[in-house]
């Protein structure tokens, strides 16, 4: 998913989806879901409300060379983009593009010579964004690590069917709201290993503000933090898992010992494919709309979760790089990325609003595998390794 549509799209989501839950493991034609008595009630996720041609972007220039900020000169300091940053946009920005620097350089490290390619474009009213691909090298079949800044603007309407807002009491129906302007950054990355015992990994955070003026009729002001971190192996390792959540676990208890649990659930939840009734991996952490808490405590933890992504993953694939796989194991690998794909391209929300409202079509879909496998009716024999992995996606574990 490209950052910019991730990160608009958190905007996007606001009508409940479908419940899952734990349950025995069955072909996949055959599959009933039903909450497991043990799981952790948490309010029902938001589903995509449809916004085509209701979000106005504007289409991307490509720069040669990488700008200090994307941000408009009114949001830097004093207008000078070269300034420390102060206020939560541009300390935002400046997060997520040292963090893209630092996952790039610990990739190269681990590939062992591959490198990335870098796109650099703007937009000629502000923002712009940074897409960074390694493809084809020693260990990375595809790794992207893509940052935006996006400036635009939305019906009011559109932003309270987003925040699930009915039209307050008392609203004059006569005067008529005006387009909302909003402001969104991210940092949105997948990175697919070629080894089949070497894990995907997914991760994004993001930031929004609407901008409408205070006092301005049906478009109030608001903000907020979206994001996560996730794990997707072909293959359970169950120190690898344990190593990942844990991770996650020490980001979140940092700052409210209630944020791995209640993530935890809700990653669970969101990367559900529903027609397949299975998750699309592991799991880790999610979460999206947050604003009940303190801005500048919600900054801190998005900047800790991002800055965990190195020393949960890279340990992994340095274990797993080089170890030795046959065809059958390849072949596995193959058919979870057609997961992949078909949870990315029908129920991901960065995906499928960056699809509707023109975003960066390259951005987009990075986050797909350059191969991938869909095999009639398949299912592991039981017992077996592939069976474990489908099983746990299935039925999520609590692996810490």
């Amino acid at each position: 998913m490209a950052a910019a549509a991730a990160a608009v799209s958190s905007t996007f989501i606001f009508l409940a989806p479908n419940t899952c839950s734990s349950q025995t493991l069955k072909p996949p034609s055959l599959v009933p879901f039903r909450r497991a008595a043990s799981a952790v009630a948490f309010p029902r996720l938001p589903r995509l409300v449809p916004v085509r041609a209701s979000v106005a972007i504007e289409k991307e220039t490509p720069e040669n060379e990488r700008p200090e900020t994307f941000l408009r000169s009114a949001d830097s300091p004093h207008g000078d983009a070269a300034a420390a940053p102060t206020t939560v946009r541009a300390r935002f920005e400046r997060m997520i593009r040292e963090v893209q620097d630092e996952v790039c350089a610990a990739i190269e490290g681990a590939d062992g010579g591959g490198t990335f390619k870098e796109d650099v474009w703007s937009r000629p009213g502000g923002g712009g964004g940074i897409s960074r691909v390694l493809q084809d090298g020693g260990v990375w079949e595809k790794a992207g690590v893509n940052v935006s800044v996006v400036y635009g603007m939305m019906p009011p309407d559109a932003y309270r069917a987003a925040k699930g807002e009915a039209k307050a009491a008392g609203e004059d129906s006569s005067v008529k709201a005006g387009p909302v302007p909003f402001f969104a950054a991210g940092i949105s990355s997948v990175l697919h290993p070629k080894n089949p015992f070497a894990p995907t990994l997914h991760f994004n955070y993001r930031y929004f503000e609407t901008d409408a003026p205070k006092d301005a009729p049906g478009a109030p002001r608001q903000w907020w933090f979206g994001g996560g971190t996730d794990f997707t192996p072909a293959y359970i390792f169950e120190e690898d898992v344990k190593h990942f959540h844990r991770a996650q676990k020490q980001a979140c208890d940092k700052f409210d010992p209630s944020f791995y649990p209640r993530f935890k659930k809700w990653c669970d939840d969101y990367f559900f494919i529903k027609h397949r009734g299975e998750r699309r991996g592991l799991g880790g952490i999610f979460f999206d709309d947050l604003n009940d808490y303190d801005q500048e405590m919600l900054l801190a933890f998005s900047t800790e979760c991002a800055k965990s992504v190195v020393p949960a993953y890279i340990p992994i694939i340095e274990r797993r790089k080089d170890t030795p796989f046959t065809e059958k194991h390849k072949a596995w690998q193959q058919l979870r990325r057609g997961r992949y794909v078909e949870f990315n391209l029908v129920y991901d929300r960065g995906t499928t609003f960056g699809l509707k409202t023109g975003g960066r079509i390259e951005s987009i879909l990075v986050s797909l595998p350059l191969t991938a496998r869909w095999e009639y009716v398949h299912q592991p024999k039981e017992g077996s390794e592939e069976w474990k992995l489908l099983d746990a996606c299935i039925n999520p574990k609590e692996w810490i």
